[in-house]
């Protein structure tokens, strides 16, 4: 009987973990993946590694739509010769459900009946430790192919299956350099948005766009289509903004030239310009004597709604430190395990930074709106990062509040445009 080997891949493991290597954090939404290309990445280093021709890869992930049931990219990756789709599914809560157990049945199940001779496991969970050892008891190597950190390390694999496993080898670098990418712009195109550098005599006045979004975080809507139509026909007076009184006004009416809006009474954002009832319109501002004709900002004439979400510019540094999750003072992350508000601030602004990378205005809406609810997704990557970068397993109570707490200060401070 001819020998084979085969690749179990552990997904939400290997594109976490790549994310991390790319982006600085295990967002998932964060990257874009080359599929069938890590997939070859990995098969060839399987080749050469045993000397084996490949029987399968198991690609094991949970199911994006209802159900378990595979998406789009899901069925491509289903398509790909010689890889078996393996799913699990999502619940209510956005936990995955499913997946370790099929892995570890599987590890089992093909270690009894020898279907192959040599599995390398793409994961680092704990919980796979003991189907490990039953696939080995069968005479089945099992060896741990894991994502490299950039000190050269095992991301995330847990000691208790390293110490099981045949041995641990690497994901060849260059394989995750070459199909996972980081959906946000680099740092270098990006402008410097520092706040601190500048002093509020030199602060630009808010931007139209600014105006929007201080719209959007609020209950109410983004003004729509039908506000816009409103403004730029002959609608009565009190479809819009009205704009200053005749006493607050010269004869030239707040649309004279050099006139700033701030001056003419009108705030930033809002139609001004428009005579109150009883008045004589503005000859500026009317088609005719009888029916004045509002003067709406450019936002309501073009329909102009934010279509980008912005990273947060850079925040203010924390008043209080976290706890150490060891002795209870502050600290510097080391060997005795303190985390430091540094720490935090530099994780949740990773994390928020990806984040805004796929996102709109309208999840942005919604994410704000749903405080103090983080979705599962986003609290789950920032304890994991938290735990990664400071080498604690267990995430103390006191930081996870402060923690979430900061994650909600660089949400309230993104900006749309």
């Amino acid at each position: 009987m001819r020998s084979y080997c085969a690749i179990y891949v552990d997904v939400g493991y290997l594109i976490a973990s790549a994310a991390t290597r790319v982006t600085g954090t295990s967002l998932r939404r964060g990257v874009t993946v080359d599929h069938a290309r890590l997939i070859e990445g990995l098969i060839t280093q399987a080749e050469e590694d045993s000397g084996l021709p490949l029987l399968r890869v198991n690609w094991y992930d949970s199911g994006a739509r209802p159900g378990g049931m595979p998406d789009v990219h899901q069925d491509e990756i289903g398509l790909l010769p010689r890889v078996k789709l393996r799913l699990g599914r999502i619940n209510h809560s956005g936990e995955q459900k499913g997946v370790d157990l099929r892995i570890g049945l599987d590890l089992a199940t093909h270690g009894r009946n020898r279907v192959v001779d040599v599995i390398y496991l793409v994961s680092g969970d704990d919980d796979l430790t003991e189907a490990v050892e039953e696939a080995q008891g069968h005479g089945v190597q099992v060896i741990v192919l894991a994502v490299p950190d950039h000190a050269g390390r095992p991301y995330a694999v847990a000691r208790h299956l390293q110490r099981e496993a045949d041995s641990l080898i690497l994901i060849d670098p260059e394989t995750i350099t070459a199909t996972v990418r980081s959906v946000a712009i680099a740092p270098g195109l990006i402008p410097d948005t520092d706040a601190a550098s500048e002093s509020p005599e030199e602060s630009a006045p808010p931007t139209e766009s600014e105006a929007i979004e201080e719209t959007a975080i609020g209950d109410s809507a983004i003004p729509g289509p039908e506000y816009a139509a409103a403004a730029s026909h002959d609608a009565p007076a009190a479809a819009v903004t009205a704009g200053p009184r005749a006493d607050e006004t010269t004869a030239g009416g707040p649309s004279s030239p050099g006139r700033p809006d701030e001056e003419a009474g009108g705030p930033r954002g809002e139609a001004v310009g428009i005579p109150a009832a009883g008045e004589a319109p503005d000859r500026e501002s009317a088609t005719d004597d009888a029916h004045p004709r509002p003067v709406p900002t450019p936002s309501m004439l073009a329909n102009k709604r934010p279509s980008a979400v912005l990273p947060p510019k850079a925040a203010p540094a924390q008043s209080t430190l976290t706890w150490s999750t060891t002795t209870g003072h502050t600290g510097t992350v080391g060997a005795d395990g303190e985390i430091t508000a540094d720490l935090v601030d530099a994780v949740v602004r990773q994390v928020v930074q990806s984040w805004c990378a796929s996102a709109n205005p309208e999840t942005l809406i919604e994410l704000r709106r749903g405080r103090p609810f983080i979705p599962g997704d986003l609290d789950r990557t920032l304890l994991l990062d938290l735990s990664s970068r400071s080498g604690v397993s267990i995430i103390d109570d006191v930081t996870r509040f402060a923690l979430r707490d900061r994650f909600w200060e660089f949400v309230d401070r993104i900006r749309l445009t």
